[in-house]
This record gives C-alpha cells, structure tokens and sequence, in this order.
C-alpha cells in the first residue's frame, strides 16, 4: 500500500499550508485527503505568487494539529512516496515532533525512481519530467494537483518491467536511496571513499555550492543527507553532483578545505568567510623594572611578539612558556589579583614575586622566553599521512609563514628542507591557515617549536 503526498509550505519557515494524501494500492487510488492548513505564521508574498495561497485562505483552515490524526490514519502501515520525498516527508515529521507524536514510514522518491527506471531525461523536475512524459498537471504548486500528477507518474513507473526488483531494493533497509538528494546518482555517493579529504557539493550546472572537509569523507557526507535543518535540506535539493580530493590527513584537509573556500566562496558556507578574531602575545617593562609578558586582543597589544586566532590558544601557549622558562604566573599575567603567585598548575617560579629574585635576574629568562617566541616556527616541517601506502605528506612553514604542503613518494630521499620544495604545492598564507596551524602546533611542547 501506498499514500502519494505532497505539501505546500510558507516557504522558509517550512510551515505546511496546504496537505494532498492519495492513498493507493498499486493499481489505482483508493482513498484521498485533501485540505488547506492553516500554518499559525504568515505566508510572503513570493510564496502566494507561486501557490496562489494566501493568508486569508488559510486563516479558517485546520490546524495541522487538528489534522494530525487523520494524516496518521491514512499513512498507516503505507509506504510514503513523494516527489524529492525527503522534503516533504522530514517537514511533516517534524510538524508532527512539534506535537511529541512520532512519524515513521517507509519512503520511495519518485525523481530516484524516475532517474533508475526511465533514465535519460534531462530534468526529473516534476513539471519538466510530466511534461516530456505528456502527463497533464492541473493546479500546478497547488498540494493535490501536484499529488495528482505524481500517482499517474508513478503507475507509470510500477508498470515498467523491473520496477518490483528496483523498488524492493529502494526499500531495503542497507539502501540509502530515500537517503540522498533526490538529482544526486547513487554511483556519485558511492564511489566516495571513507578516507580523509576535501568534498565538493554541486548544481547542475556544475557550481560548487559548498565546500567541506573530513576525516572520513563518506560518512561526513552522508551526515548532511540526515541533517534535517533548513540549510541543509536545501543544499541537498540543489546538490546533483559531489566530487572530492584527497589529503591524506586532517590537517591537510583543513588547509584545502581553507583554500578552497577563498577559491570559490560557496553560497552555503557563508559562516566560513568571517575573518577570526586575533590576539597577541606582548611584553613590557614595570617602573620596578620587572619584564612582563601579557595576552590581549591584537588591538590591545603593543608590539605584540606572536599573534593567535583564539583566545585559549593564546592563554594556552603563554602557560607553556611560562613553565619552559621556569618563569612567574603573576608576572606572565596568568593570575591576576595575586600578591604572589599561586598557580593551581604550573609551579616554577624561583621567587620574583616574593623578591628573593632579583628583576634581573628574573628578566634573563624573560628575554629568552621572548626570543623563543619571536623566532618559533621560522622554518618547520609538519610531517603528514600520505593519501596511499606508498606516499607521505608534509606542511612547510618557512620564515614564520605557511608556504603550503605537498605529496611526496616513500621512494625518494629527502635530505634538506630545500628537497622539498620541488614536491611543495604553494598556498596563501592567511589568518585562517596561520589559526588551524596554531592549533596543531600547540600541541607539541616548546622546544620543538624553536626555529630550527
């Protein structure tokens, strides 16, 4: 048994305005539900132009509360087909989550379907496709004239000679084909490996529209497909194609993923365009002639010595130096208010603050602690996994900036810095990249930090 569905909604807000259910037993449709809703939000303008749907139409229809048990009723123990079902089925799955009822059914795509069965077409767009297939639409982006053009594309499709075959394994639970956007093949999805890498999603015309990275790119992807906020359900009605490149490691796939985002500006990654906040390291010298050393936003250090795009990072690194170079929490500005310090971790100040220290003494290593921070990462290379057996990977950081990484074959020697250039991809170095090698670099101890 079948209910064929399809909804109108307010538009963003994704508030159903309008239900059409036809239930059908394979061979014709049995039984029917039609009604407007009245969705307890306004309807925009651009939304009435297409449905012909307006506020006023609305205003004494049911609410979808009122409704809910019918739609329960008629769905019962029926497989949910839809055009892009995903779309209508997650939004009215949640009108029900918002009533704490649970809705749960077996789904089938009609544009999956369609793609598998009559392959070929060069849109599987509800109008375009019934329109190449000389199926008749009355009340087009109206819930039952839509509904209606569905059925007869669907006994259309049930009548092909291995539809049973493709629609029992459709079904199979082991089947992600109710999963994946409805323009995307799944010969895309599947050939994307679980490894790490960079992943692009497309258009149809071939425009990335997002752009992402991960430690294992198929299960990432995948997660977007069950990501049932606004977003993603609209990336994942645009997206007909996802390619992806191969880094390797996680670090390397943040940094393409970095230059990837400048490169191309994706519409649905908007959030990754903000510039991160920066903070610094700074020093300066008290009137008892005591060094300091200090964090603040960049704004508010003077001649900052190193700059950091978090401000843990910032407090986090400052702490390694302090230890390293045995110096005063109080003095590094890591406890505030304090007439000696009296830090719950670190413990190797030699007693500036108690004055059994002379201040010059005390600013010997203070000096050191700063060259250390000036000079750190002048040249360093962060070895990697390469994307095969046979291959390693490296970032290069030369001068105190981000050059770029590279792939290089197990089989070659690699005895100087300079060897590496000739594998080395370059990359802009920018507040982004320097952010997600900071990150990575605290995590090794000081010394290993000191330009080498």
């Amino acid at each position: 048994m079948y209910t064929v569905i399809d909804i109108e909604t307010n538009g963003s807000g994704n508030k159903i305005t309008e239900i059409a259910i036809l239930k059908h037993d394979g061979t014709q449709i049995i039984e029917e539900f039609t009604s407007l809703v009245n969705p307890e939000a306004q309807i925009p303008p651009y939304i009435t132009t297409l449905t012909g749907i307006d506020n006023r139409m609305v205003a004494d229809a049911p609410t979808f509360a009122e409704i809910a048990q019918h739609v329960l009723d008629i769905t019962e123990d029926s497989i949910f087909v839809a055009h892009n079902v995903n779309f209508d089925y997650n939004i009215i799955r949640n009108a029900f989550k918002e009533l704490d009822i649970e809705f749960k059914r077996k789904k089938l795509c009609t544009i999956r379907l369609s793609r598998k069965l009559i392959p070929g077409h060069q849109s599987y767009s509800l109008g375009k496709l019934c329109t190449a297939l000389n199926i008749d639409v009355f009340d087009r982006h109206r819930a039952k004239g839509d509904a209606e053009a569905t059925v007869i594309l669907f006994e259309l499709l049930l009548a092909k000679e291995q539809a049973d075959t493709v629609i029992k394994d459709f079904l199979k639970p082991s089947s992600k084909e109710a999963t994946l956007p409805p323009n995307l093949p799944s010969a895309v999805f599947n050939a994307i490996p679980n490894k790490p890498g960079i992943y692009f999603f497309k258009n149809k015309k071939g425009t990335i529209l997002y752009v992402g990275k991960a430690k294992d790119l198929k299960k990432r992807v995948l997660s977007h497909f069950y990501n049932k906020s606004d977003k993603e359900m609209n990336l994942c009605r645009e997206t007909a194609d996802i390619t992806f490149e191969l880094s390797g490691s996680e670090l390397i796939a943040l940094l393409m993923e970095d230059a990837a985002l400048k490169a191309h500006y994706p519409e649905f990654n908007q959030a990754a365009k903000r510039n991160p906040k920066a903070f610094a390291i700074f020093s300066y010298e008290d009137r008892d002639g005591i060094k300091h050393l200090a964090y603040n936003t960049l704004k508010s250090a003077p001649n900052p010595l190193k700059i950091y795009y978090s401000i843990t990072d910032c407090r986090q690194q400052l702490e390694k130096y302090c230890k390293a170079f045995n110096l005063c929490p109080k003095y590094c500005h890591l406890q505030e208010g304090a007439t000696v310090c009296s830090h719950y971790e670190i413990n190797t100040c030699k007693g500036i603050c108690k004055q059994t220290e002379t201040a010059e003494k005390y600013n010997l290593r203070v000096n050191e602690a700063i060259e250390a921070i000036k000079y750190s990462n002048q040249e360093l290379v962060l070895k990697q996994t390469g994307r095969h057996q046979e291959e390693s990977a490296f970032v290069l950081i030369k001068d105190g900036f981000y050059k770029g990484y590279g792939f290089i074959d197990t089989t070659e020697q690699i005895m100087h810095t300079e060897d590496l250039e000739r594998f080395l991809i370059p990359q802009q170095d920018t507040m982004h990249t320097q952010k997600i090698l900071q990150s990575e670099l605290l995590k090794a101890p000081i010394q290993s930090a000191i330009a080498i």
